[in-house]
């Protein structure tokens, strides 16, 4: 998504208007698994729903009757991807949940009925998908002829396992291999991801964690990557199947660290993470001399709030007054006075486009030092 109207909601202390937030989030940035892109009309939907004027029934109906009267032409997949993010929602927003292989079969149709004429079915032919993060290459997917008996054996081996006694780490790394196996599968022909997602949400809701933020929507496509590198093997070029990846993601969606995640660096070849490893030394290297132009600028006190600042936004991220507030813990009008004094010293340029009072720290080379 380009924008991010949801954002707000997630920090909202009402708890209704928070959890339904999140659901519209992560249920529109799901989409992108498979490159689509919600209309601004479900946007507008999804607000009213959050803020109480419609229910999810209403948003359903109300797009059923939007694209009767407006049909997409060609191959526009709008339609699909408006209609499924409202499901979605609707389903995140529900308590009602069992860890069944129908209950999984149940999500996907759910999802898809009216769109795909699979929806709810198993597939019965064996499929093959080429993979930009695999340079091309597929993952081996199930067969179609022992579907269902993996499907059952995976799920009666999750029953089976306990939880009880292990650290976090070994509580990633397990969950990690568990939904990295339920999506190899591949059940269904096609929105196996999505509904992989929405039923390991549901799942992990299960296993007593809130997931009530962004990391599903703003990183879904490095979800889906990350799935893909669990699963792949090349063992005469080095590479191995790695849930890594996968745990760096569900690190940030379960215990609210920040591990960078970045595609590129998924890609096989290691071209893409070495080239992200000599960016982020790189941006080491500028913050720490930063600092030192900060310390010689500014009061103690002050040089101590910014360098908090710059470490955590670099000079790639936006940020503004609210932001200033939750980081610093000060109040608006002296962040508004912290900002105002970075700006008039050149430290910070503001940025266009994306709402009023919207700032990001600039090099020392492009302020003409």
């Amino acid at each position: 998504m380009n924008k991010d109207p949801f954002k707000d909601y997630i920090k909202e202390k009402e708890p209704d208007k928070r959890d339904k937030g999140y659901a519209w989030h992560t249920a529109i940035g799901l989409q992108a698994v498979d490159g689509l892109k919600t209309s601004e009309y479900l946007v507008q939907t999804a607000a009213r729903n959050i803020e109480g004027e419609i229910s999810f029934e209403e948003a359903n109906a109300l797009l059923q009757s939007y694209y009767e009267a407006n049909p997409p032409i060609g191959n526009d997949r709008t339609e699909e991807a408006d209609k499924v993010s409202a499901r979605i929602a609707a389903l995140l927003s529900e308590k009602a949940f069992s860890f069944t292989p129908n209950e999984y079969i149940s999500i996907h149709r759910k999802l898809f009925t009216g769109i795909y004429s699979h929806a709810g079915r198993i597939r019965d032919y064996n499929i093959t998908k080429k993979e930009w993060v695999l340079d091309g290459a597929t993952v081996l997917y199930g067969s179609a002829t022992e579907l269902r008996a993996t499907l059952d054996y995976d799920f009666s081996e999750e029953k089976k396992f306990s939880y009880n006694g292990l650290s976090m780490d070994e509580i990633i790394h397990h969950l990690a291999l568990f939904i990295s196996r339920l999506w190899q599968i591949h059940v269904f022909g096609e929105g196996n991801t999505r509904t992989t997602a929405v039923f390991f949400i549901k799942y992990l809701r299960t296993l007593g964690f809130d997931v009530t933020n962004d990391i599903f929507a703003e990183n879904s496509w490095y979800f889906r990557n990350s799935l893909v590198r669990a699963n792949y093997n090349d063992l005469k070029n080095g590479i191995h199947e790695t849930t890594e990846f996968l745990e760096l993601f569900l690190r940030n969606l379960l215990l609210n660290e920040s591990h960078p995640l970045h595609n590129r660096t998924l890609h096989i070849s290691g071209t893409f993470k070495a080239l992200e490893k000599a960016n982020i030394d790189t941006q080491k290297a500028n913050i720490e001399e930063e600092k030192v132009n900060i310390e010689n600028s500014f009061t103690v006190k002050t040089a101590s709030h910014i360098c908090r600042l710059l470490d955590e936004y670099g000079f790639q991220k936006i940020f503004g007054r609210s932001d200033v507030q939750d980081t610093l813990g000060l109040k608006p009008t002296r962040s508004t006075a912290l900002l105002k004094e970075l700006a008039e010293k050149g430290f910070v340029e503001p940025v266009s486009g994306l709402g009023k009072g919207k700032y990001r720290f600039i090099l020392k080379k492009d302020r003409g030092i």
